[in-house]
């Protein structure tokens, strides 16, 4: 039969390469700013100066932390894992892909959610849910352009020209299902009003957080791992020229991984409120993914069996081999942080943030690099043009990798003897939580330190890959041809096939079948906690946040303040030592979004109300360092000085009643006369305990005139009244 021309696009992959670089750049500088504040808190106030209050809050760790991981996870892995797709979709199916015109819709649409991010995050917009902190409209924009992705791949698949669907493609349908259902069921909120993007999750408390961590862990399974997994299945055989090791492990591997992995969420949320049986579940299929894990990892390395000969020549299979094996360490250490005894020593130190980036920087970072480094040889058409440079960046990475995460463990270790170390009378020996945080700052700056020598690196890989296209040239529509009809010329043995060959070449039923298997997992473990009164137990002194507290709310959500706070005290001796009452899970009922966090740079903040007294806090966020001496928390003076809005406080308050917290019409009625007055009454205690800054009010006044804002009416009042009401209703 006579073969006919086709014609590749090799444009769209460019787009999405040039893309994956920039936006690397941009994730990576905001990680190496992100991780000097932790240490120098003070750069913020070395760039702005006496105009700090003017900033605000640009500057500020919370806002940055969230950028910091939205553009690693969804422009750098997200951009990396489009340009993987559209090259190798197009070459597993002997086609086009789908739609040109949607391609672009893709690429500039995601590239728009990206931007879109970093200005809503500036600018203190979002919903604190860690890695979908995104308010409605840019998640309904997420959703439109993730349908647009998949009817481009799925159209592809429909006019290939191959029958069977390789591995790496039931990865890509695996993935596509998976985060389209995550995204919709954790982001389902109510906006306050259409013209605002100010939204309320429509779950509350422990049903929230089982909600955020059922997405938060996937996000992680289906985002930064399977279809990066994928992407090993086709680039790993490429370039080291071998077949994949085991055709059977892969379909153990894939089936096994994406059922399992969607149960282990709530590994995230041991010993806290959360029910027992939902953290039982979430630590037994925990340990379960070790298997499937190992078994691809295993896949992925032994396809290299025949190919060791080549490391020396060829960087990109050392990127590769170090890239797998960091999916291993990093897929053996999530499980066994499941288990109670180390997730008691780990959760909410550093440990936590070595484990990330063991994945992020080792498994993600150096698959990425290796896809690049052969994807632009083969669309330039050209070799690299420095193989020394590429295994300079190699080492580089190695040596950041290593000295980034180890310091990490360590410093977790010290954390967590720190916080539970007793005196033999009972007392903590270290009371004062900053005390913890002071020891730690040396691996805060050796962190910092391997950060940049990994970006060094990919700074190396840069200049090398634009030399190599610069000496190449490549084709936008690259020629090839192939019989126009499926494989008609293949007899096959229909009574010998398998119900999986079948199945592989039914994508419809394909997708249909991976959707069920991620499916399952999630609604059994989340349907009985939204449906079964007895899994939150009502307290009865627990009463809805008052308007001022719910503004003061919202303003600790728009500083990213639950980066670093933790609101969860666990059952054990030294958290009720120093906290007090361990968390119930009724007392969460009327927090839309639930603010647990899970990380604690700063103490836990569960019980904070009625601890210090406001003038405290007042000084606190004006400056840590004068209530604190070496805290490394940023400074807020945008706080002191802004007024209160209070335009649209009514339209929260009736977002909360349509989402059942029980605030009376007569309340609704009265909100400013009731903000007045509990503001007024922490003003007059603030004057009472600081009595120089009523002088220094009164100066401002004097200063000010008709500008001036009245202390009540600002937005640091707000706060302190949240801050002052945490934990209050439990002690009373």
């Amino acid at each position: 039969m006579k073969l006919k021309t086709y014609y590749y696009n090799n444009s769209i992959v460019k787009a999405f390469l040039y893309a994956t670089i920039f936006w690397a750049t941009i994730g990576f500088l905001a990680g190496l700013f992100v991780a000097l504040l932790l240490f120098f808190p003070e750069v913020p106030e070395l760039i702005f100066g006496n105009k700090l209050k003017n900033s605000q809050g640009l500057m500020g760790f919370g806002r940055w932390r969230m950028l910091h991981t939205s553009t690693t996870v969804f422009a750098f892995v997200g951009n990396v894992i489009f340009t993987g797709y559209y090259y190798a979709l197009q070459r597993l199916l002997k086609t086009r892909i789908y739609s040109d015109i949607l391609s672009w819709i893709h690429f500039w649409g995601w590239q728009i959610f990206i931007i879109s991010t970093w200005i809503t995050f500036l600018l203190g917009i979002n919903t604190s849910k860690e890695y979908a902190e995104h308010e409605w409209p840019i998640d309904i924009w997420i959703f439109f352009i993730w349908i647009i992705y998949g009817i481009n791949m799925i159209g592809s698949i429909l006019k290939r020209k191959i029958k069977h669907l390789y591995v790496s493609i039931w990865f890509l349908l695996g993935t596509w299902v998976a985060v389209g259902m995550l995204h919709v069921f954790n982001n389902l909120e109510l906006p306050i009003s259409l013209l605002s993007f100010k939204s309320y999750s429509i779950y509350a408390g422990v049903q929230d957080a089982l909600m955020q961590w059922w997405y938060g862990h996937n996000a992680v399974a289906f985002i930064l791992t399977t279809p990066i997994l994928g992407l090993m299945y086709y680039f790993v055989p490429k370039a080291s020229n071998q077949p994949i090791f085991s055709y059977k492990l892969s379909i153990i591997h894939f089936w096994s991984l994406i059922f399992i992995y969607i149960w282990a969420g709530p590994h995230h949320l041991m010993y806290t409120s959360l029910p027992n049986w939902a953290q039982m579940l979430g630590t037994i299929f925990s340990i379960m993914l070790i298997a499937p894990s190992w078994g691809g990892m295993l896949n992925g390395l032994l396809t290299l069996r025949g190919a060791w000969d080549q490391m020396n020549k060829n960087p990109i299979l050392k990127f590769f081999v170090v890239g797998i094996t960091c999916y291993g360490m990093a897929t053996f250490e999530g499980p066994m942080l499941a288990t109670k005894t180390l997730n008691s020593i780990g959760h909410f130190t550093d440990w936590v943030i070595a484990h990330v980036h063991l994945g992020t920087l080792g498994w993600n970072g150096f698959m990425a690099f290796g896809i690049m480094y052969w994807l632009t040889q083969k669309i330039w058409n050209t070799k690299l043009y420095s193989i020394s440079l590429a295994n300079i960046h190699f080492w580089l990475g190695v040596l950041g990798l290593i000295l980034y995460i180890f310091p990490m463990y360590f410093g977790s270790i010290l954390q967590s003897i720190m916080w539970k170390k007793f005196n033999p009378d009972g007392t903590l020996v270290y009371k004062n939580f900053l005390d913890s945080v002071l020891s730690i700052i040396p691996f805060y700056k050796m962190r910092f330190i391997g950060g940049m020598i990994y970006f060094l690196g990919f700074v190396l890989m840069i200049y090398n890959i634009f030399k190599t296209m610069k000496q190449g040239s490549s084709l936008d529509n690259e020629e090839f041809q192939c019989d126009p009809f499926y494989e008609n010329s293949v007899k096959e043995n229909k009574k010998e096939e398998t119900f999986h060959k079948w199945l592989e070449k039914k994508p419809i039923q394909l997708t249909i079948l991976s959707f069920i298997a991620v499916a399952i997992g999630g609604f059994i473990e989340i349907i009985p906690t939204l449906v079964i009164k007895s899994n939150v137990p009502t307290i009865h002194n627990v009463k809805p946040y008052k308007a001022l507290e719910l503004e003061g709310r919202d303003l600790f959500v728009r500083e990213g303040c639950n980066a670093c706070h933790s609101a969860q005290v666990r059952p054990f001796r030294d958290e009720v030592v120093r906290y007090g009452e361990y968390s119930k899970a009724g007392e969460f009922v009327y927090d839309h979004p639930f603010l647990w966090g899970s990380k604690r740079t700063g103490p836990d903040l569960a019980r904070e109300g009625g601890k210090n007294p406001n003038s405290w806090h007042f000084n606190h966020m004006y400056n840590p360092r004068s209530t604190s001496p070496g805290s490394i928390m940023p400074r807020y003076p945008w706080l002191i000085y802004n007024k209160l809005d209070r335009s649209n406080t009514e339209k929260k308050i009736k977002a909360m009643v349509k989402l059942g917290v029980p605030y009376t019409l007569k309340y609704i009625k009265n909100i400013n006369q009731d903000m007045d007055n509990q503001a007024n009454k922490i003003v007059h205690e603030i004057y009472q305990e600081h009595q120089s800054l009523r002088k220094r009010i009164d100066q401002q006044k004097k200063i000010e005139k008709e500008k001036f804002i009245p202390l009540e009416k600002r937005e640091i009042i707000a706060l302190i009244a949240y801050l002052q009401r945490l934990g209050t209703d439990i002690k009373s």
